[in-house]
Formats: C-alpha cells, sequence, structure tokens
C-alpha cells in the first residue's frame, strides 16, 4: 500500500545550544538503557534526536447509509489537551519497537518542526509516464454533447432532495412531480437533462395535469439503476472516463472521494486512482471516474471547501492502484537548530546515500495494541485473539466513544450492547460487532469477513513489514553498507543470490531482502536463519505461510534495503512569523497568490527541501535520516510537551 502521511505533532527543543547538547545525551542515553533492556535481539539505537509522524489511520471507505453525523463525530475531539495527549501516548509505539534502529549517515542530528502547518506538506503525485501531476487548468474540454450551465442551477433545493430520495430508494414514492413554471421547449428541455446528469437512475417524461406541465422522475431500471450510470445517455465519441486533477488540502483519498460521491449522487466505487494520499498535507493526485461529464466535476469547485478540481480529460480507460512511478515531495522543516554545515551533510548524504527504507512508523498504528501483533494473531489461525486485540480495552489515545464501546465489550461480551456505544459504525470495531451480531460468537471468522478486504489484510501486511524492519535492522548491524555473499538482488523480478566471485559487481543498493511468504527465498548468510529463527518464536512456519483462509496467505515479495531519493534539492529560509506560507502551492499560482516577502536574517530558519521517492516508500524515514531523529507519536508529543510546559 502507497501511503506518505506523516502527522502535525511537532517537536521544539530546549533554546539554548548547551541544553540542547545536555538534553540530547540524557535522552540519548535513557533511549538506549530502555533499548537494551526492553529489545528482544539486543539492538540498541545509534544515534537518537526527535522529530515528528503519525500512525496511519484506518481508512473505511462510506457505507450509503451512513450519514453526515458520524462524519462530525469523526472530526471532532481529534486535539484535545497537549499534556493528556501525550499522557495517553505513553502506551504507543517507538521506532525500536517495530524494528527501526539504524541510520546510514554519520552527520549530527539536528532538530526542526515538521507539518507546524498542513501546508508545510505538499504531496505530487507522478504518474506512470514519468509526469508529475500538476492543478494548472481549470478549463473544460468543449463538448457540443454537454448540457447547458444552467443545467445544475434548474432545480430547487427542495427538488434535489425529493429526487435523491425517490434515487436512493429512501421513500414509497414512484415517481416526483416538478412543475413547469416558465413553459417553453427549452425550459422543459434542461429541466429534463438536470434530472437525468444529476440523479443517474432516473428518467423523465412530460405530463400535463390541471392544465399546468410537468416533468415526472421516476426509475426506470429499479434499484439496478444505481449500480452504473446510465449508459445510454454518454456519447459514444467520448471516453467512458473523466480523468482530472484532485487538488485537496487535509483530507485523506478516501473521505475526498466519498464528499465528491456525495455530492455527485453516485457510488464511490465508480471512482479510481493510483494511491492513496493521506490527511494532513496538500496533495495532488490524478482520479478517474466513470461516465461523469467535466462540466460536472468543474461545477464542484463552486461547492466545495479545501478542494480544487482541474485538468480534465476523457479516456477510455480507468486508473490503477500501484501504476504510479511514485511522488514528489516539497516539505518544509520550521524552526531548525542545525548549522549550515550540518544540513549541507545531512542533505548530500540523503542525495549520495539515501536512507534506510523502512516501514514508517504510521504502518503499526497509534495505540497500545499495534496492527502488527492483530496481523500475526491472523497468520496464527487465532481468531479468539484477534477478536480480544481489536476489541478489548487499550490504553492509549482514542476517542471517547471506542472507549465506552470497548469498556461495554470488557463487562457483557454483548456485541449488541457495545455496538450501542457506538455512534460512528464505520470503524473496524463497529464492523467487526456487527459482524459478530449477525454470524455468533463462535464464527469470528466470517464476522471479521464483515471488514473490507483491503483493511484485513492491512493487519497481515503490517506483520510482514514489522518483519522485514526487524530483519534489516540486523543485516545493516552484521554486514554493514555493503553487498555480502548471500545477499539477495533482483534480476527482473527474479531474486538471485550474490556469489562470492561477483561481490563486487554490486553495492549495498542493489540489495534486497524479502517480505515472508510463501513465494519468495532468503538470504544465504545469518540473516536467512534470523528470519526463521524470529517466525519460530511467533509460532509461525516460514515453510508454510499458506493460510487456511486463501486471502491470508502471503506469497511475500522484496524490498530494496537503501532508497536514494532522486530530484533531491534544498534552501535554508529565514522567517519571523510562523504562520505565513515558505513556498507557494499550484492554488496559489492559480489564483496568482504571490509569496510573502521573506527577512534576510529573520527569527527563524527553516529547511525547505524536494526530492521524490518511488511508491510504498515512507517520505518520514528520509526525514527521519536528515535529522537523526525518532519518528513515532509517543516521543515527538512527550518531547515537544515536556518543552512546552
Amino acid at each position: 500500500m502507497e501511503t506518505v502521511e506523516m502527522n502535525s505533532v511537532s517537536l521544539k527543543r530546549p533554546r539554548s545550544e548547551d541544553d540542547v547538547a545536555n538534553a540530547d545525551e540524557i535522552k540519548r542515553q535513557k533511549i538506549l538503557e530502555k533499548s537494551k533492556a526492553g529489545n528482544d535481539s539486543g539492538q540498541s539505537i545509534e544515534t537518537v534526536t526527535e522529530q515528528p509522524e503519525d500512525a496511519k489511520s484506518e481508512i473505511i471507505p462510506n457505507e450509503e447509509s451512513e450519514e453526515q453525523e458520524e462524519e462530525e463525530l469523526e472530526d471532532s475531539d481529534e486535539d484535545g489537551d497537549p499534556e493528556s495527549f501525550a499522557d495517553m501516548m505513553k502506551h504507543g509505539l517507538t521506532e525500536s519497537d517495530v524494528g527501526i534502529t539504524k541510520f546510514v549517515s554519520s552527520h549530527k542530528g539536528f532538530s526542526g518542526i515538521l507539518k507546524e502547518r498542513y501546508s508545510d506538506f505538499v504531496v505530487h503525485e507522478i504518474g506512470k509516464d514519468g509526469r508529475v501531476s500538476h492543478l494548472d487548468d481549470f478549463s473544460v474540454p468543449v463538448d457540443d454533447e454537454d448540457p447547458p450551465e444552467e443545467t445544475f442551477t434548474v432545480l430547487s433545493d427542495e427538488d434535489k432532495q425529493r429526487l435523491e430520495e425517490l434515487q436512493l430508494f429512501k421513500n414509497k414514492e414512484t415517481s416526483v412531480a416538478i412543475e413547469v413554471i416558465e413553459d417553453t421547449k427549452e425550459k422543459r428541455t434542461i429541466i429534463h437533462q438536470a434530472v437525468k446528469s444529476l440523479f443517474p437512475g432516473l428518467e423523465t417524461k412530460t405530463e400535463d395535469r390541471d392544465g399546468k406541465k410537468y416533468i415526472i422522475a421516476y426509475h426506470a431500471a429499479g434499484k439496478k439503476a444505481l449500480a452504473n450510470p446510465r449508459k445510454h445517455s454518454w456519447p459514444k465519441s467520448r471516453g467512458s472516463y473523466c480523468h482530472f486533477v484532485l487538488y485537496k488540502e487535509n483530507k485523506d483519498t478516501m473521505d475526498a472521494i466519498n464528499v465528491l460521491s456525495k455530492f455527485l449522487r453516485v457510488k464511490p466505487n465508480i471512482f479510481s486512482y493510483m494511491g492513496t494520499k493521506d490527511k494532513r498535507a496538500i496533495t495532488v493526485q490524478e482520479i478517474a471516474v466513470l461516465r461523469i461529464t467535466a462540466q460536472r466535476l468543474a461545477h464542484l469547485n463552486k461547492c466545495l471547501m479545501n478542494f480544487k478540481l482541474g485538468n480534465f480529460s476523457y479516456k477510455n480507460h480507468p486508473l490503477k492502484l500501484g501504476e504510479l512511478q511514485g511522488n514528489h515531495f516539497t516539505v518544509v522543516l520550521r524552526n531548525i537548530t542545525g548549522t549550515d554545515e550540518q544540513i549541507e551533510q545531512a542533505m548530500h548524504s540523503l542525495r549520495e546515500i539515501g536512507f534506510i527504507n523502512y516501514y514508517g512508523m504510521q504502518r503499526f498504528g497509534t495505540t497500545a495494541v499495534p496492527t502488527y501483533q492483530i496481523g500475526r494473531a491472523i497468520l496464527q489461525n487465532n481468531w479468539n485473539e484477534v477478536m480480544d486485540l481489536i476489541l478489548k480495552p487499550r490504553p492509549g489515545a482514542e476517542k471517547g466513544y471506542l472507549v465506552k464501546c470497548r469498556e461495554e465489550w470488557a463487562k457483557t461480551k454483548d456485541p449488541a450492547a457495545a455496538l450501542k456505544k457506538l455512534p460512528v459504525k464505520r470503524c473496524v470495531e463497529g464492523q467487526l460487532l456487527r459482524g459478530l451480531l449477525k454470524y455468533g460468537m463462535k464464527n469470528i471468522i466470517s464476522a471479521f469477513g464483515i471488514i473490507p478486504r483491503n483493511n484485513r489484510l492491512m493487519y497481515i501486511h503490517s506483520y510482514q513489514s514489522y518483519v522485514w524492519n526487524n530483519m534489516v535492522s540486523k543485516r545493516i548491524e552484521e554486514y554493514g553498507l555493503r553487498a555480502v555473499p548471500g545477499d539477495l538482488i533482483l534480476k527482473g523480478a527474479t531474486a538471485v543470490h550474490i556469489e562470492e566471485g561477483d561481490v563486487d559487481n554490486y553495492t549495498i543498493h542493489d540489495v534486497v531482502m524479502p517480505l515472508p511468504g510463501f513465494d519468495v527465498i532468503y538470504p544465504k548468510h545469518k540473516i536467512g536463519e534470523a528470519y526463521k529463527e524470529m517466525l519460530v518464536a511467533d509460532n509461525l512456519d516460514i515453510n508454510n505461510m499458506r493460510h487456511k483462509i486463501r486471502d491470508y496467505s502471503l506469497s511475500g515479495a522484496y524490498r530494496k534495503i537503501i532508497i536514494r531519493p532522486q530530484n533531491v534539492n534544498w534552501e535554508v529560509v529565514a522567517y519571523d512569523d510562523p504562520k505565513i506560507p515558505l513556498f507557494t502551492t499550484d492554488l496559489d499560482k492559480l489564483e496568482g497568490k504571490p509569496l510573502p516577502v521573506l527577512p534576510t536574517d529573520g527569527k527563524f530558519r527553516a529547511l525547505k527541501m524536494e526530492f521524490s521517492l518511488p511508491p510504498s516508500t515512507y517520505a518520514t524515514m528520509a526525514i527521519r535520516e536528515v535529522l537523526k531523529m525518532d519518528t513515532s507519536i509517543k516521543n515527538q508529543t512527550q518531547l515537544n510537551t515536556t518543552w512546552l510546559r
């Protein structure tokens, strides 16, 4: 799964240079002690300072029956008192908990604030043709088949409400009558067009009633009409898919698509995209939608906040997950403490050597029950533990209604009672409880199956990532940053071992490591055995990664140990006001907004950096390498709130 999110939690260090050094040394010693005491592999963190990051939230597509109240509930209580949040995050994960313990660069770390504003983190998708997606054109392709602009305004809000209820079978009416006030053929035509284009699945006819003209809307094909937008109304000469660039602020991709589908009155599954982009950022990506006109999409720009749609074109194909080449990042790290020399060393190292291709903290969850533990229980076929891990009370940062739901579950083990405490039913907990209600407590497998497939697989992929991170740290500790006999490299899609005589032909940048599965091979040196030992300790057989349930069988994959970002550029800028933007976005450029004039010797310094990464690579881990910081929320919130006191 492609993911690029980093959290809003920021770090500020003490102000004096001496304080910084002393505080760093104390923290480093404490972390080293904890690492040695709590890390089974005996590894320790080499250099630890501080920097922020997020855990990816579980994204579940909207069901059509869910209403806006849920969205409001989910958006509320995200930000609490920083001290209480830090207190809750004491139970969260640190990097060493998930195997992230090494760095490849030798420079001294420094601190900065990441995502002080979500607009400090901008992601542009790189398509399969290598082109970076930009929003730079709001124009709509000219098409004789498009309805007039009046189509979007001819219906009253009341008409739209009645038509939507009819379209979604929310009442017992079989038709809706709209009186034609100005009875002309042109006016009637526009109303017909408006109903058919705004409410797929409805047909219209004109009737005389008591000497007045009415447009009658009705269902042509029953409930099946909602599954596919009307095919016969789409011009044959036009590509079936409208491709567009989606610019969004502070919304993740699934949320954005749910909002678009709601406004367009269509199902979310008619949208396609190449990769998901996360919430706390400005992101620019390509989206395709089946048989919705560019004109209709462009109209949304007038009524949606934090979204802009543009660069429209018609094509004959949808988009597919994984088709993208990667993402281009523009990141501002504010209030940096590093010297010019440290920054130069760090950025040169990032460009020349790269960073360890760890799976970032968002892969493993934010609470005291990491996603990889649930994945391990699934692989062990231990379904009672899967249920228990998902539903039991847990310390850590959680919304109040989830806490109450878990408490009810612990007390009664009654799915109906626990579900009543949960106003938001779309979350994993709500779906599992509904599954238990439907299938009973003795059929947890079927109950778990109600959760969307991608979310179920997220757990076992998290376990694979956990193993991979730990094994890569061991590999680097054992053999350093050089290719050695027994390492794996890819020839095409096939992995082969490096033989003694060929070792000089390869560098660490060629070496890959496997995610455990039934269709991979393992290194021939000590790390191959370490994989086996780790899985044995988890009651799993590395030679039998097929599961009784096909969905949970792991074939495995290969992943490069080190990633060298492309198109690396950086600049240090001075500023006085923490709220001002330090670069212009696509939307700023379209709207002609100039960049604020920055002082030459401002109170603060920021590092503005740009780089491109391939898919499934974590920008967080690149920034971790630059700053030499623990990216866990646990570490960042505690350090931040300590400083704020």
